[in-house]
């Protein structure tokens, strides 16, 4: 059993990460129904919720079924985040996560997210002093470091678990890395295998499969994966790491008629939730890995992404089914005569 505060979690929980424009209501409702452990909210401006900016507000929006859940915050003002700390206790989730590990420049390049990985002894003073400020439990996503000189993290993590975070998560790379090249988890297992370090350690980057996230377990000994990326347009990644590690065995893949049920509740709640326009909108990054693998899938996605009406997606999403049923009866006929 691992424990974060008082949240009781089973060994080796599966993460769903925070993500700009991804990580919303709609997609975190399909990602829990597939198995997430844990979810956190998309990263919320610290700014922005002090000066009651209503694109982080709504950000604040948590259902009962989706706990456990985090919220994340981020910003580079001390007061600024311990005010948005107390102004997200409020609408009560199960823990607050500080974002150390935005990379994009317009976060970075302010001193929020991985931009504080320049300035070690702020980023413990922060933490520090929003840890004081609620009686949640505070955890923290951060990278390796900023660069290939400064990978700290096993230092960084001991000093953040002495003032007083309750996890933490690690993506393998560092901010000058973005999301190039692979992740390297030899640091966070370093940071996991710390003697010193008491509190959970979640590993995070590159974990797109059963056999990754076992790797993860067993070679690096983390208490859990935090799954962002691979989870886009295909939230069946929790179930199937959940069946391999029960059973030894690779689920085959959700079958159309599936996909198209996950994807339908997935869009009708996204249109519910921002209205017709942007629900259909800030679904277009999900389309691709809904439907990948599929007979001419390429062509459909092209065709979905050009659409901003709801009976035309519903269409074409039915006329993909047609041709997959047609291509997976043509080649059942192959095999028998075969």
């Amino acid at each position: 059993m691992i424990k974060i505060g008082n949240i009781e979690l089973n060994d080796f929980s599966l993460l769903l990460a925070p993500m700009e424009d991804v990580s919303d209501p709609p997609f975190r409702a399909v990602c829990k129904e597939k198995g997430a452990d844990l979810m956190y909210t998309e990263f919320i401006s610290s700014e922005g919720l002090i000066r009651n900016a209503a694109k982080s507000v709504e950000k604040l929006d948590i259902f009962e079924y989706e706990r456990p859940i985090g919220i994340q915050i981020f910003g580079n003002d001390i007061e600024s985040m311990k005010e948005a700390t107390e102004l997200t206790e409020r609408v009560r989730p199960d823990l607050i996560d500080i974002n150390y590990g935005c990379p994009v420049k317009k976060v970075a390049c302010k001193g929020s997210g991985a931009g504080i990985l320049l300035d070690i002894p702020k980023m413990i003073k922060m933490t520090e002093e929003i840890v004081k400020s609620t009686n949640l439990p505070v955890t923290v996503k951060t990278r390796l470091g900023w660069d290939e000189k400064t990978k700290y993290i096993v230092e960084v993590a001991e000093r953040l678990q002495d003032v007083g975070i309750k996890a933490i998560a690690i993506h393998g790379r560092t901010r000058v890395q973005m999301y190039k090249g692979n992740a390297d988890w030899t640091l966070i297992g370093e940071v996991k295998n710390n003697p010193r370090m008491t509190i959970p350690v979640f590993g995070n980057g590159d974990v797109d499969s059963p056999q990754k996230a076992l790797e993860m377990r067993q070679k690096y000994g983390m208490d859990g994966a935090m799954i962002g990326r691979a989870a886009i347009g295909y939230p069946w990644i929790f179930k199937e790491i959940k069946h391999y590690f029960a059973t030894g065995e690779l689920l085959p893949p959700p079958s159309i008629d599936e996909r198209i049920e996950v994807f339908k509740e997935h869009l009708d709640f996204s249109i519910k939730w921002k209205g017709l326009r942007l629900g259909i909108l800030e679904m277009r990054r999900h389309y691709n890995n809904y439907f990948k693998g599929l007979r001419n899938a390429k062509t459909y996605r092209s065709k979905l992404v050009r659409s901003d009406s709801y009976e035309e997606i519903m269409e074409i999403v039915s006329d993909l089914r047609r041709h997959a049923e047609e291509a997976s009866t043509a080649r059942l006929a192959i095999n028998e005569a075969a």
